[in-house]
């Protein structure tokens, strides 16, 4: 249950606060409608036709691509012949924030844009799988693989199927459960599950043993919420074996690495934000309640770690740059779902600081801040635009 804002806010802050939020969102949407919902992403560097040819299809060249026009402090992208294109990871963050805007709202300009998201991520799944799913617009290459445009991912899959969860719960339509239903027979049939120890880690692609803690949660998170309404005790056991895998691996101090092959030991603010949801979401939505104090150890290590005084998000456990807009957008996402003690407190403190350094004119947000003189100012779509857009929404709604 959400907690009424006058517990927290007196009638005067929240609803200064509630006009700041709805402000921001409508400056931020206007200008999504300006752009056709099309953006850049952070990692598109290998869409360069100038460029891309240059890597010899070398890995290490590959990421020293990737990695620069996404690291440098201007929008190199319009040089090298990269476009906006629209995200099927930012449609879904953008269903799932005008889904809330409706709800808090009812207006129905919320809801055509909701549907209209919905409708283009059904047109826009990835072909020749199981069930539904969704990867990226572009090549990708790290130091763990190569993943090829299109081939869907967990991380992707699953963020999306809340999407349609959310949908379905919303305008209770079977059509947007039934979209769900088929995310989970993707994640359960094109997937590999590894066993660990008294677990199972879901791979994060198809055919790859690549095992991560933020996404083995959200394919186990998607598989619990969806089993509310379809009773598949296999999608059950197989997200309790997720869970308790990532479980068994959390840290002493309540922290994950992002993954545990050696080269993948950084703990960072939204990927930690992620694991806290998805064990928030898996116990909600089954009401087993084993892993309580791993999601309590977890949230109390997040919550004093990733945050300044003045609601800056941190970036790592360990240094504060850059400052990121992933990292604020789902800081602010993460602290309304938990609403613990002063949560909307500091979520009102990241969403102002947010709008107040990372917000352009015009409407759009920032990707990063790496001093106060120097800031990346390329519009990203779905890292920034549609994150943060649902997570004022959220906000907005808690307000």
């Amino acid at each position: 249950m959400m907690a009424s804002a006058g517990s927290v806010f007196s009638t005067h802050e929240t609803g200064a606060a509630k006009e700041a939020i709805f402000a921001s969102i409508r400056r931020l949407s206007d200008w999504l409608d300006r752009n056709n919902y099309s953006a850049y992403d952070t990692f598109d560097g290998l869409s360069s036709p100038l460029l891309r040819p240059f890597t010899f299809h070398n890995k290490y060249l590959e990421i020293v691509l990737q990695q620069g026009i996404r690291r440098f402090p201007l929008n190199l992208r319009p040089l090298v012949g990269i476009g906006k294109s629209q995200s099927t990871k930012g449609m879904g963050f953008l269903a799932r924030g005008f889904i809330r805007l409706h709800q808090t709202t009812g207006e129905a300009e919320w809801a055509d844009k909701a549907r209209f998201a919905l409708d283009w991520l059904v047109l826009n799944q990835a072909p020749g799988y199981s069930g539904a799913c969704w990867g990226n617009h572009f090549d990708y290459t790290s130091r763990g693989f190569h993943l090829p445009k299109g081939v869907p991912t967990v991380v992707w899959t699953s963020l999306i199927g809340h999407a349609f969860l959310d949908a379905y719960e919303h305008f209770a339509e079977e059509r947007y459960l039934l979209i769900a239903r088929s995310a989970c027979r993707h994640i359960q049939c094109d997937l590999s599950a590894f066993e660990v120890g008294n677990g199972a880690c879901i791979s994060y692609v198809p055919g790859l043993k690549s095992l991560v803690h933020n996404a083995n949660t959200l394919g186990a998170s998607l598989l619990a919420r969806t089993c509310q309404w379809t009773n598949d005790e296999s999608w059950l056991d197989l997200a309790r074996k997720a869970m308790t895998y990532t479980a068994e691996h959390q840290r002493p101090d309540g922290s994950w690495y992002y993954a545990e092959k050696s080269n993948s030991h950084w703990i960072d603010s939204f990927h930690t934000a992620y694991v806290l949801d998805c064990f928030k979401c898996y116990r909600d939505a089954t009401a087993d309640h084993s892993f309580d104090a791993v999601l309590s150890k977890g949230y109390r290590f997040w919550t004093d770690t990733f945050f300044l005084s003045d609601g800056t998000p941190r970036y790592y456990d360990r240094k504060t740059l850059p400052l990121d807009i992933q990292c604020a957008s789902q800081a602010i996402d993460t602290l309304v779902n938990f609403n613990e003690g002063d949560s909307l407190q500091t979520a009102l403190r990241v969403a102002h600081w947010t709008i107040r350094n990372m917000q352009d004119h015009s409407g759009y947000f920032y990707y990063r801040r790496y001093s106060p003189w120097i800031v990346n100012k390329t519009p990203t779509l779905h890292w920034g635009q549609a994150t943060m857009l649902c997570a004022l929404a959220a906000l907005y709604r808690a307000l």
